[in-house]
């Protein structure tokens, strides 16, 4: 592994791995937040068993866990060994003309991205890690009631809170609009199937943030 990691070819392949698992679970943790839209039992439900089946708690977040800090350390790696790469590249062309404004500055969405996940953990992960084993209920109950859409009910009240949320999506479209296509390249998709992979990933990086939009904007605007 840490041979495949020297080379640049590695590299790049292990940056798309870990960014199509991660887009594997925003799919899948926006499966489950889209649910309270629609029901608050149904989203209650679904939160307590990821947040209580043990092979979620204890396999799968670890390894997503893994997974993001990977993504982010191997983004930094990446950026810097092509830095003075692209230098020497731009000195000859226009790196404008060769190349989109997002493939260019990847590194500060991620930065913003980097910063948005921090402060959805200390919003949503750590509560979560200090009401289950801190405080030791596993039970997912408050008053006898399910505490999970109360709680995030509530982190959607302040509209400053709202508002970084939204921005922090349209950051992540940003991201993905270009990620997706460039994990597809490293990991050798360019046949046949390409043009359908590239409106999938339009509509993935479009549609995917877009309706975590909607979800913090519903809750703002129909708290009880």
């Amino acid at each position: 592994m840490s041979g495949l990691l020297k080379s640049s070819i590695g590299r790049k392949f292990a940056m798309a791995l870990s960014a199509l698992f991660l887009m594997v679970f925003l799919l899948q943790h926006f499966a489950i937040n889209i649910l309270s839209v629609f029901s608050a039992d149904a989203f209650n439900e679904a939160s307590h068993f990821m947040g209580t089946f043990w092979a979620v708690q204890y396999l799968l977040q670890p390894v997503l866990i893994f997974g993001v800090i990977f993504h982010f350390a191997m983004g930094f790696v990446l950026e810097i060994k092509n830095k003075s790469a692209r230098t020497v590249k731009y000195a000859k062309n226009n790196g404008a003309a060769n190349s989109t404004w997002m493939s260019r500055n990847m590194i500060y969405s991620g930065l913003f991205i980097l910063i948005f996940l921090v402060i959805h953990f200390i919003d949503f992960w750590i509560p979560e890690m200090n009401t289950k084993y801190i405080q030791g209920d596993l039970s997912g109950m408050h008053n006898g009631e399910f505490r999970y859409f109360h709680e995030l009910q509530e982190k959607f009240v302040p509209i400053w809170r709202v508002a970084l949320y939204c921005l922090g999506f349209v950051f992540l479209a940003l991201h993905l609009l270009h990620g997706f296509n460039s994990a597809f390249q490293s990991v050798g998709a360019n046949n046949k199937y390409t043009k359908g992979l590239k409106t999938f990933s339009k509509i993935y990086a479009i549609g995917l943030p877009l309706g975590f939009i909607i979800i913090a904007l519903f809750h703002h605007f129909n708290h009880h």
